[in-house]
């Protein structure tokens, strides 16, 4: 049985390779504050954003004034209706799914903006429940964090849904009249408004019976836009919003800066548009009192809510179970490397050098060999850098900041780091662990140097660990494979893990 055949038989189905691309599907999102088209690419498990566009339309700006979509914001958001149905059509999409929610839903000229959709813009739009919107942002959520065990509250114009995950399934879901658009009309009945709306809101949901002590996954932009404050206020140095978080007692740090933070401050946080700097404030106060009625353990920012759960909900159980990173690990590692299953080979080649890792780390390694390829064009004295971007920039889910700075230092070491620890990584996981992270660079570099990106020669060769350190064996009719810069390669790996190294001929 050849490597490639152990491979494929022995691959984890929960793994990588089982999710058929799907390509160009839309989602046309009509919320309270905006419209918004977002159409995605690549592999069904792991979609990427490959256009993302929000025009800010104020549907439910007057809902609560006069129960109605007025005039102008109709106009805008048909208009914007018909511009993105040409762009999905002209961008060759196949699947698009337009779904509407609190504004539209409870405004008493909804249907009327629905009727004209479809015979202005040519799209049928799905009006959303309370419940399926919140039981949708509750699958986003398990689709980026699998593992994810608490409260979901997405939070938009004109609603706030609150969503019981666990297992990997939603459970109890209720959604509540606290957009964003409606909270300056509670608080302005006097202190202390707000905490009783919501207290009386939770009570007469039923919601009071749903454990405490539970993480609060956030989801909304008004909830990121909160996080991207934070992390300029901690100096977090990592600026990746997707499973960022904060300790319950950020919440109420956070509504008192936002009560008199200067808006040029806050313009100078690149991430935070200007659109969202009127919902600062009264998103900070919802948190508080959320955080402190639900009584939330911390807070975890998700970048996957209401539109990717709808994809997610439309996967079979076998796609649903993949692993969202190293499927999207894959799809890059196809995209941009250079030899085509290459990274999957590698990864079964030198698991017997790391066979006491935890799954955790045999996941980020896996990620790291599927990623193995990645920085070959760039400039040579920049591999290194260009593979440690990759690693704490992509968009990748399903990875917190530790297993990035994994991720990273892997890719650092076997784009030509060596050794060393990359710069910076330490302030996400401990020196020990960064120097593991190491020593699969280095083996992923050997396989690759050793294999000339072909499968026959990790056919041929193997490498194994033993009390007398790390030995790499060849049939003497392969001897040859073995050379000055393989053995440099294999040296430095051994001296990574402290560890003799040797190459073995045999007959």
């Amino acid at each position: 049985m050849t490597l490639l055949d152990e491979y494929a038989r022995s691959r984890p189905k929960s793994a990588v390779g089982h999710a058929p691309v799907q390509r160009r599907r839309a989602i046309i999102d009509i919320g309270s504050n905006s419209v918004r088209l977002v159409i995605y690419d690549g592999p069904a498990r792991a979609p990427f954003l490959l256009f993302n566009e929000k025009v800010s339309a104020g549907l439910g700006a007057a809902l609560s004034e006069t129960g109605r979509i007025d005039d102008v914001a109709m106009t805008r958001g048909l208009e914007a209706l018909a511009r993105f149905a040409l762009l999905c059509q002209e961008m060759d999409v196949v699947e698009t799914r337009c779904i509407a929610t609190a504004a539209v839903r409870e405004a008493a000229n909804g249907r009327k903006f629905v009727a004209r959709a479809r015979e202005e813009a040519g799209l049928t739009v799905e009006i959303l429940s309370g419940e399926e919107e919140g039981r949708a942002a509750g699958l986003g959520v398990l689709s980026a964090i699998a593992q994810a065990d608490g409260i979901v509250a997405d939070l938009g114009g004109g609603s706030l849904e609150l969503a019981r995950v666990k297992g990997g399934a939603v459970h109890e879901v209720v959604s509540l009249p606290l957009g964003v658009l409606r909270l300056g009309a509670i608080r302005a009945k006097g202190k202390g408004a707000l905490d009783k709306y919501v207290a009386k809101a939770l009570k007469d949901s039923g919601w009071t019976k749903v454990e405490s002590g539970l993480p609060l996954y956030l989801v909304g932009g008004s909830w990121r836009a909160l996080a991207h404050l934070d992390m300029e206020l901690v100096h977090f140095p990592l600026p990746v919003i997707h499973q960022y978080q904060m300790p319950a007692g950020r919440a109420a740090t956070l509504a008192r800066v936002t009560a008199s933070i200067g808006k040029a401050r806050v313009k100078k946080i690149a991430a935070i548009s200007g659109s969202r700097l009127p919902a600062l404030a009264p998103a900070a106060a919802l948190m508080r009192v959320l955080v402190r009625q639900l009584g939330s353990a911390s807070m975890i920012v998700s970048a996957h809510g209401l539109r990717e759960g709808l994809l997610f909900q439309g996967l079979s159980a076998e796609e649903r179970a993949l692993d969202p990173l190293l499927v999207a690990a894959e799809a890059e590692g196809e995209a941009q490397g250079r030899f085509a299953g290459h990274g999957a080979l590698i990864d079964q080649w030198i698991t017997p050098l790391f066979a006491d890792d935890a799954p955790d780390y045999a996941r980020i390694r896996r990620a790291a060999c599927l990623l193995g390829d990645v920085g070959w064009r760039a400039n040579p004295d920049f591999r290194a850098e260009r593979g440690m971007e990759i690693a704490l920039h992509g968009n990748w889910v399903g990875i917190d900041g530790w297993g990035r700075a994994m991720l990273g230092q892997a890719l650092y070491s076997n784009f030509g780091g060596g050794n060393a620890l990359a710069p910076g990584l330490e302030v996400l996981a401990s020196a020990q662990d960064l120097a593991r992270a190491c020593q699969w660079g280095l083996a992923i570099r050997l396989a690759q140097r050793l294999s000339g990106g072909v499968a026959g020669p990790l056919e041929e060769a193997r490498l194994r660990r033993d009390a007398g350190g790390i030995e790499l064996l060849f049939p003497r009719s392969h001897a040859h494979l073995a050379g000055e810069t393989v053995n440099r390669r294999l040296r430095n790996l051994g001296q990574a893990m402290g560890l003799a190294w040797r190459v073995t001929a045999r007959d």
